[in-house]
């Protein structure tokens, strides 16, 4: 496959220097940790100041395990404004690149594929890296870092592991590097896409470097782990043939989406409250248009240290509008196939849509309960159009875990 010259940014401490800059304050000076003190000493830290990390606080964990010695005072989190900041930063990367050479990996890290682009700006990857890193942080007193590869693994990689040691935040990697460089990562949960749970299972089989992992039998690999085996090996010897334009999902036939990165790591129990509220969001466009769908997706992210996820879909035997049977279906595909891993991203699709021109029950359906919920949904639908999107919410909505709040103030979210 054809080098590219791809690059991977991250804003450095995201939720806490944006908090430091609506402050005026220096991140890298102020032990400030992003919390929600009213669930006292047990609150997960979304995130720490730079500052902190470098005296060895975790930017995620809990506030009773940060070390009594250590003063810092605790703010809570604004995601109204990480949103803002967030996207004020893509305009920057759209500033330079075309939106299909962009990929919004999560609210904080992007990949851009600068490769058609150099000699439009007369220079080399490096130097435009540093100057889009300048650029943000002019425009957004933001501190990013950023790995520069010959693709996405090996940029995201190289900004993982090196670029967040550099003095200007910039790591570039090639393939000459492979050996010298990512073949000795060690312990192997540095390695983006293996988690804790598979890091034990390679060393087991005695694999505790990439380098051991590269100079396996890849058919053992395969025979142990299935196609990850395969991926496992392929990724230790710096191949990935994945492109920006693939990781951008594009539905071919007419059909609505919907995604959203979160602002933490969501598990089995608490991403289904994530799942209902953007199946209520589809439902509701689908009534709007006078649509119903015959095919349904759901699309899971895995945290940007383990990498990876799953989209599948199943055709239905009739079309529908039904926000319970497209519940339904999302969570049977759900737990099909989700592994265990922590959840960064969420998306759920209709397809092959068609006109609602009547309404088709199967022999499981009662009547009058199908009349009740679309009254019900119609009624929601009027009051909220009326007098706001957050009037009727369902209780769930309160949860610490919803996000239905925060995405009804956007204006369009991320639809298609």
């Amino acid at each position: 496959m054809e080098e590219r010259h791809i690059l991977s940014i991250d804003l450095k401490s995201f939720f806490a220097s944006c908090e430091c800059v609506l402050r005026g304050l220096d991140p890298f000076t102020t032990p400030l940790v992003v919390a929600n003190a009213k669930q006292g000493n047990g609150a997960i830290t979304l995130a720490v100041t730079p500052y902190l990390k470098k005296q060895g606080v975790p930017s995620r964990g809990r506030l009773f395990e940060i070390p009594k010695n250590i003063k810092y005072y605790i703010v809570p989190p604004r995601m109204s404004s990480y949103i803002k900041f967030s996207e004020q930063v893509v305009s920057i990367y759209l500033d330079y690149v075309a939106k299909e050479d962009l990929h919004v990996y999560s609210i904080d890290e992007c990949f851009l594929d600068v490769t058609n682009y150099l000699e439009l700006y007369k220079k080399t990857d490096y130097e435009l890296a540093k100057e889009i890193l300048m650029k943000i942080y002019e425009k957004t007193h933001l501190t990013a870092t950023c790995g520069i590869g010959p693709n996405i693994l090996m940029a995201k990689v190289a900004m993982d592991v090196e670029a967040k040691h550099t003095n200007d935040g910039i790591a570039k990697w090639t393939n000459n590097d492979i050996k010298t460089k990512l073949w000795n990562i060690t312990p192997l949960s540095k390695m983006w896409g293996i988690g804790p749970r598979m890091e034990k299972r390679l060393n087991n089989l005695g694999i505790y470097k990439l380098g051991d992992l590269a100079n396996y039998d890849k058919y053992k690999l395969k025979d142990k782990f299935g196609i990850m085996g395969l991926e496992l090996f392929e990724h230790a010897n710096g191949i990935d043939n994945s492109v920006i334009n693939s990781l951008n999902f594009k539905p071919k036939d007419k059909s609505y989406s919907n995604s959203q990165v979160l602002f933490k790591d969501y598990n089995g129990n608490n991403v289904r409250l994530i799942i209902r509220e953007m199946v209520d969001l589809i439902t509701k466009r689908l009534r709007v248009n006078n649509k119903q769908t015959l095919v349904i997706g759901l699309a899971i992210g895995y945290s940007k240290n383990i990498g990876g996820g799953f989209y599948h879909t199943i055709k239905l035997d009739a079309p529908t509008d039904s926000s319970k049977i497209i519940l339904n279906t999302c969570m049977l595909l759900f737990d099909r196939y989700y592994n265990g891993s922590p959840i960064r991203k969420v998306g759920v699709s209709v397809g092959r849509l068609c006109k609602k021109d009547c309404l088709q029950l199967n022999i499981f359906d009662d009547l009058e309960s199908v009349k009740k919920e679309e009254s019900k949904n119609k009624t929601i639908d009027y009051i909220n159009d009326k007098f706001g999107k957050n009037t009727l919410l369902s209780a769930s909505s309160l949860l610490d875990s919803s996000t239905i709040k925060e995405r009804n103030k956007k204006i369009g979210g991320h639809s298609a």
